[in-house]
């Protein structure tokens, strides 16, 4: 069999229909985010798997959008792609007006760094250190100093107050989650990308993470974009982007948990 990587073909799902009748993604506000005809594809053994195949997408700045489709959809790999943290096979990302294509490893990491807020649905904190240091932890490695009026707001915002010299393995997971958060705001990101932030978490927590993050948005005008798999947090969002097959498939903008949850039925998911 040929060394070369062959493409596995795949049929397009069918677009959706949305109540809108103009497309929402792309308005007269700033773009914080645009993908152009992004595709990206995987090896597994001798053939490439795709994970997204022609993204579209503008989001304006100051907006706060969940993405959403069945498991295998392409939610991670597209939220990985846009916030820098995984490379396209082809198309482009803009961020804030910068192109991220073809871009060294090391000025991706740099851009991110000065750029980007990412919340892992898995925390990432690092145990050897404080609340207090793990929120510091991106300024540190920047070279930036810490405004430690900014750093006790957020510790209030995210309800860590008099918590700062906590170790990790001292907090619950919602708590986790809120270190998790203030680190990415710590920064003050132009956009915040949020991987199934409230995952492994239980309702109540979960419906105030998202608050958060819906607050950061509405007082600080930054752009949130989040994967998650419950119609409720995505009700949240100014809008909800569908993802079926690696492909944009459809969105609704003011959604209610009952039209997210109709839409996800309709796309197969749960």
């Amino acid at each position: 069999m040929s060394a070369l990587l062959r493409r596995s073909a795949r049929p397009r799902p069918p677009v959706l229909h949305d109540r809108t009748t103009s497309d929402p993604l792309d308005g007269d506000a700033p773009a914080a985010l645009r993908l152009v005809d992004v595709h990206k594809s995987y090896a597994q053994g001798t053939d490439l798997v795709p994970a997204l195949r022609g993204v579209d997408l503008v989001l304006p700045a100051g907006s706060f959008s969940a993405v959403m489709g069945p498991s295998g959809s392409g939610k991670s790999t597209f939220l990985n792609c846009a916030a820098g943290l995984d490379t396209p096979s082809s198309g482009t990302i803009h961020v804030g007006g910068v192109d991220l294509t073809g871009r060294s490893a090391d000025d991706l990491t740099i851009f991110r760094r000065d750029h980007i807020g990412f919340v892992f649905q898995a925390y990432n904190l690092v145990p050897q250190l404080s609340v207090e240091q793990n929120i510091q932890l991106p300024l540190l490695l920047a070279g930036r100093p810490v405004d430690g009026t900014r750093q006790e707001a957020l510790l209030e915002a995210v309800g860590l107050g008099g918590m700062a010299l906590r170790m990790p393995g001292e907090l619950s997971g919602g708590q986790a989650q809120r270190v998790a958060i203030a680190r990415a705001l710590m920064t003050s990101p132009e956009i915040l990308f949020a991987d199934e932030p409230t995952g492994a978490l239980d309702s109540r927590t979960g419906r105030q993470i998202i608050q958060l993050l819906r607050d950061a948005s509405q007082q600080t005008g930054q752009t949130v974009v989040l994967v998650t798999h419950d119609p409720v947090i995505a009700a949240v969002a100014d809008r909800v982007l569908f993802l079926a097959d690696g492909v944009l498939v459809g969105h609704l903008t003011a959604p209610t948990a009952t039209e997210v949850a109709a839409r996800m039925t309709e796309l197969g998911g749960h």
